[in-house]
């Protein structure tokens, strides 16, 4: 598109306002330059001056603004678009965002080069899309889910506690620590979390013991009633049982659910945990059981990531953190150009205001002419925010959320329009 060259005459005196230039002129007095590579943007603001011009009565009275103050409204209504637009998208997309990528800015806030990973290298997340995944919702679930023992991200653990005759307390962080150091535990068993607990504070999440294994099963869940079982030491219970050792309160809780009682036997053993010490009740007095499990996991810092898998904690934490850049111009419709010229001219009217402004009169021979200066501001200040408000109350109506609601109430309608639709009769 070439840029028109315009010559605005004042009916009353010489030319304040200037020709519209050319590419370069505007290219090279944009107070920021971010837009100064688009041709587009370079002609949309070129003739933007010939639209203020008119509009604030250019042909009749001489306006005191120059085309490079156009230039720069025009560059600064292009960046208030883009600004709401992206305030808006950062509503819709943040909670499926939290955790992804980022990237670096520069003082523009345009992405820098090699600032995200390689799949979104060289693009504009702006332009994007996101998968809807219930992202944060999920990581809340998985939090709440570590705590239930229904899952979640954090890894449990076991490990083996021996016991000792006559004593009924021992200190579960100091062993399982311990542990963690040599890589071992009291049985000489390998440990999975060896050089992970350090002076992390471990969770407690069951106590239990087992029976040693034996080759044959008697009235256990897998045994049956003419299988030989070794009914000296453990009784009418399987060889290879797992005694769940549980608080008093738990066994009315355990009551009211019967089917985790077939799975799950009772021993005589009870036991408090106050600050990792664990107290067993009876007191132990003789060594079987040898040795009592603990099932536990590792507390975290929230800071930390964790290294077996990607748990989202580096990345987008909040808006300011979006990989969100500068709208490029053209990718901006006729309806965004259209609110962007409005605003340019209100923006150019505050101009015109500031400069008359200065003044409120101006003395000419027998009289003086008054200015209007504090009325543009006025208007000008209302008609930027008229404007605002109008693109947010559309953006608004356009959220995924409302979007989704409209397209159930389509629905809704389509099914109720069916419902009164006469059926063919079936003759076969």
């Amino acid at each position: 598109m070439s840029i028109p060259n315009l010559r605005p005459e004042s009916q009353t005196s010489a030319v304040i306002l200037p020709s519209t230039g050319t590419v370069g002129d505007v290219a090279a007095t944009l107070p920021y330059g971010i837009y100064k590579e688009s041709t587009d943007f370079l002609s949309g603001a070129a003739e933007q001056v010939a639209y203020v011009y008119k509009k604030l009565g250019g042909d009749v009275l001489d306006i005191e603004i120059k085309a490079d103050n156009v230039y720069a409204n025009y560059e600064e209504a292009v960046l208030e678009y883009s600004y709401i637009i992206n305030s808006h998208q950062a509503k819709n997309v943040l909670s499926d965002f939290l955790g992804t990528t980022t990237g670096s800015f520069d003082h523009k806030g345009e992405l820098k080069s090699s600032s995200l990973s390689s799949s979104l290298s060289g693009t504009t997340m702006a332009l994007k899309y996101p998968r809807f995944e219930f992202a944060y919702a999920r990581r809340v679930a998985e939090g709440m889910g570590v705590d239930a023992g229904v899952g979640g991200n954090i890894t449990e653990y076991s490990a083996s506690i021996k016991t000792v005759s006559g004593q009924q307390d021992y200190d579960l962080q100091t062993i399982i620590s311990s542990a963690a150091a040599t890589g071992t535990d009291a049985a000489g068993n390998t440990v999975p979390y060896a050089d992970l607990v350090g002076n992390k504070r471990v969770l407690i999440k069951r106590v239990y013991y087992k029976t040693p294994h034996a080759m044959w099963r008697f009235y256990g869940y897998y045994g049956g009633l003419n299988t030989v079982g070794n009914l000296s030491n453990y009784g009418q219970y399987a060889d290879d049982s797992t005694f769940e050792v549980i608080p008093t309160w738990q066994n009315k809780a355990q009551s009211l659910a019967f089917e985790d009682s077939i799975y799950t036997r009772n021993s005589h053993y009870s036991y408090e945990i106050t600050d990792n010490m664990l107290r067993l009740y009876p007191k132990p007095v003789s060594s079987s059981p040898s040795y009592f499990w603990v099932s536990f996991s590792i507390s975290t810092d929230p800071w930390e990531k964790n290294d077996r898998a990607d748990d989202g904690i580096d990345g987008v934490n909040n808006m300011n953190t979006l990989p969100f850049e500068n709208i490029p111009y053209a990718n901006i419709n006729s309806i965004g150009k259209q609110w962007i010229r409005r605003f340019c001219l209100a923006l150019s009217k505050e101009t015109l205001g500031q400069v008359r402004s200065k003044f409120a009169s101006i003395p000419i021979p027998g009289a003086e002419v008054s200015l209007n200066g504090s009325d543009l501001l006025s208007q000008a200040k209302e008609e930027q925010e008229m404007l605002r408000t109008e693109l947010k109350e559309l953006l608004d109506e356009l959220t995924y959320g409302k979007m989704m609601v409209g397209d159930a109430e389509s629905v809704e309608a389509v099914n109720n329009i069916q419902k009164k639709i006469p059926l063919k009769v079936f003759v076969g």
